[in-house]
């Protein structure tokens, strides 16, 4: 079984007016389904990043193997989330 660790992403900087109303601070957990009362353009863009977090990989440019810096599309408010692995592992069912 693969092992699967949970992501969470929060809310790192927020400029403009977010239509969402995301605020510095706010926090979701990242699974398979958007989160309530997170945007969903937010999470589309945050979701392949968050994918490969949960299996554990990284991207070579972040300074923290765990973790990844996404931005949401609104280029006029945009508001920027900063991912993290939690140690929390659960494993994962085979079909």
């Amino acid at each position: 079984m693969a092992k699967q660790y949970k992501v969470v992403a929060r809310v790192a900087s927020q400029k403009g007016t977010c239509a969402a109303g995301h605020r510095v601070g706010d926090e979701f957990a990242i699974e398979n389904c958007t989160p309530a009362g997170m945007c969903s353009w937010a999470f589309y863009t945050i979701f392949p990043f968050a994918t490969v977090l949960q299996f554990g990989g990284a991207f070579p440019w972040e300074d923290s193997p765990g973790n990844a810096v996404v931005a949401c599309p609104d280029s006029e408010n945009p508001v920027v989330f900063e991912l993290r692995r939690a140690r929390r592992k659960r494993k994962l069912q085979s079909t």
